[in-house]
C-alpha cells in the first residue's frame, strides 16, 4: 500500500521537524515547507493531506488555501494550525475550504487523530474532490461551486446539479425527463418546463459560457466542450 502523503507548512522550525518526525514514525511520507510561498510552489506535486499554519509571516495560511482552491482548483484536504480558536477564525477556515482545525498547543496524539480522520473522510472513494473544466467553467464537485475565470458564479442547488449532471457526460443528451428524475426525483408537481427555466437562468448566469449547454431540439439538453 503506497504511503499517504502529507504537506507541513508552518514558519516554526521546531514545530516542522516534529510533525515530521512523528508523521513519519506512523508511516506517512512527509515534505515540509517554511511558507505558504513555498508550499505554493511545491504543489504541481500530489499530496494527499496539507498541515497548514495560519498566522505566518508573509501570506497567510488563510489566503494559500484560498488560492489554492479558487486560483489553482486544487481540492487536497487542508487542517489548519493556529493559535486562534475563535469561533469566527473557525467559520472562515471551513469557508474557504478547510477540511479541519486545530488550536495550538496541541498534542502529537491528536494531530494524530484528526489527520487518520481526514485522510479516511476524504479517501473514500465516493468522496473523492474533483473538478470538471468545461471551457473556462470549472465544476468543483466537492465544494458544490461554479467558477469562470476564477469568479464564482452564484447558482442554486438545482442549477449546479443540473449542470453537474451534463458535464459528467459530455456529449450525451439528456432528456427533459432525465433531468427531471435525477435532479427533482419523484417530485410529480415539477413540470418538464420547468427545466427549461432553469436552464436559461443557468446559461444567463454562465455568461459567454453558456454556449456550453447545448438544446438539441426534441430531444433535450447537452454539454459540449
Amino acid at each position: 500500500m503506497d504511503k499517504k502523503r502529507i504537506l507541513v507548512v508552518d514558519d516554526e522550525a521546531d514545530l516542522r521537524e516534529i510533525l515530521q518526525f512523528n508523521l513519519e514514525s506512523e508511516g506517512y511520507f512527509v515534505a515540509t515547507a517554511p511558507s505558504a510561498e513555498q508550499a505554493l510552489k511545491m504543489l504541481p506535486e500530489e499530496y494527499d493531506l496539507i498541515l497548514l499554519d495560519v498566522m505566518m509571516d508573509g501570506m497567510s495560511g488563510f489566503k494559500m488555501a484560498e488560492k489554492m482552491r479558487k486560483d489553482l482548483h486544487n481540492a487536497t484536504p487542508v487542517i489548519f494550525l493556529t493559535a486562534k480558536d475563535t469561533e469566527n477564525d473557525m467559520l472562515t477556515g471551513f469557508s474557504i475550504g478547510g477540511d479541519d482545525y486545530i488550536s495550538k498547543p496541541f498534542s502529537i496524539k491528536e494531530v494524530s487523530a484528526r489527520v487518520k480522520a481526514v485522510l479516511k473522510r476524504t479517501g473514500s472513494p465516493e468522496s473523492k474532490k474533483t473538478i470538471i473544466d468545461v471551457g473556462e467553467m470549472h465544476i468543483d464537485q466537492s465544494m458544490k461551486c461554479v467558477s469562470v475565470n476564477d469568479r464564482i458564479i452564484p447558482i442554486t442547488k438545482k442549477e449546479f446539479e443540473i449542470l453537474n449532471m451534463l458535464a459528467q457526460a459530455p456529449g450525451r443528451i439528456f432528456s427533459r425527463e432525465d433531468i427531471l428524475n435525477k435532479v427533482w426525483n419523484d417530485d410529480s408537481y415539477v413540470l418538464e418546463r420547468t427545466v427549461d427555466v432553469h436552464i436559461t437562468r443557468l446559461r444567463k448566469k454562465l455568461g459567454d459560457q453558456g454556449k456550453h449547454i447545448i438544446n438539441r431540439s426534441g430531444y433535450g439538453y447537452c454539454i459540449e466542450l
